[in-house]
């Protein structure tokens, strides 16, 4: 049975958990290389991209429309729970089977110390880092920037460490309110990443408030403003440009104020006792796909 997530030209920290929680909860050697089976873990990576002729074991994933909707009911696909609400609506299943990202398991391991020196951080989406300059804003606002693209261990070690976390990366959130650090949510530039928001947040009862995130170059104000997202040509290569030095320099400081407001709004957490109620029920259905494979095996 083979791990699949997504992975792009960079790796990122919601899609690299998969790497850490999977190999530490499943037994050994129960995952392999054998694409008949597919176990499919962390991200919004349901869609119709996934071979049609495996079985795939669907473990706290969500659909987010990057990819085509697939039919889960072709008897190929086993979905033990899901990430939220929206996604088992949108794939016709029980709802029951909403219970959380499955992120939420972190909670269930040993993790890397607390980072004490993190303080009050701000994580972008990993687009974000290329298409903008967060690491300036950051400095100027006087803040950690956690970067997406780093390795998980360190990543995780600030998120426990932070006083406060404000985040545009929707793991970044997930995994701040499973560890209990207080977020704020930042709307992600791209509108395309905003839904999946939504989904996550309904299986814990919670009413995300995403606040408006400036915009750190030319590029970003675009993408802002037209929803649009990759590379955007003309415009990217206008950004790189030395023309587009002193208008992404004056977006930058914006960008740094405006952090510096939403650090002193009012943060979010689930309830405790919802946290916990859903890492049991997400525990409980790993557990009871892994003692049911053994059983078969």
């Amino acid at each position: 049975m083979k791990l699949v997530f997504f992975r792009g030209k960079v790796p990122n920290f919601g899609d690299e958990l998969n790497l850490l929680v999977w190999p530490a909860l499943l037994p050994k050697n129960f995952l392999d290389e054998d694409e008949s089976e597919l176990f499919v873990g962390i991200g919004s990576i349901i869609g119709d991209h996934l071979p049609a002729g495996s079985r795939k074991y669907v473990m706290g994933s969500g659909y987010a429309g990057y990819m085509g909707l697939p039919d889960v009911h072709d008897g190929t696909w086993d979905i033990r729970f899901l990430r939220g609400p929206n996604t088992a609506r949108t794939l016709k299943v029980d709802p029951r089977l909403s219970i959380c990202d499955s992120a939420v398991l972190l909670r269930a391991m040993d993790l890397p110390p607390p980072d004490q020196t993190t303080g009050i951080a701000f994580m972008p989406h990993y687009e974000s880092l290329e298409r903008g300059d967060w690491a300036t804003a950051c400095r100027l606002a006087g803040m950690t920037l956690i970067d997406a693209t780093e390795p998980v261990d360190k990543v995780l070690g600030q998120i426990r460490g932070a006083k406060l976390l404000i985040t545009e990366a929707m793991h970044g959130a997930i995994v701040a309110d499973a560890l209990r650090t207080p977020w704020i949510g930042a709307r992600p530039i791209y509108g395309g990443h905003h839904k999946k928001w939504l989904d996550w947040a309904g299986a814990l009862d919670l009413d995300v408030r995403l606040n408006e995130l400036k915009p750190t170059s030319v590029l970003e104000y675009y993408i802002a403003r037209t929803g649009r997202g990759g590379e955007l040509g003309k415009v990217g290569r206008f950004n790189r440009s030395p023309l587009a030095g002193i208008p992404n320099r004056i977006l930058v400081g914006m960008a740094a104020q405006h952090l510096q407001r939403m650090a002193q709004m009012t943060a979010q957490l689930s309830s405790d006792a919802k946290i916990a109620e859903v890492t049991e029920k997400a525990w409980t259905a790993v557990d009871s796909f892994v003692r049911e494979r053994q059983t078969v095996a």
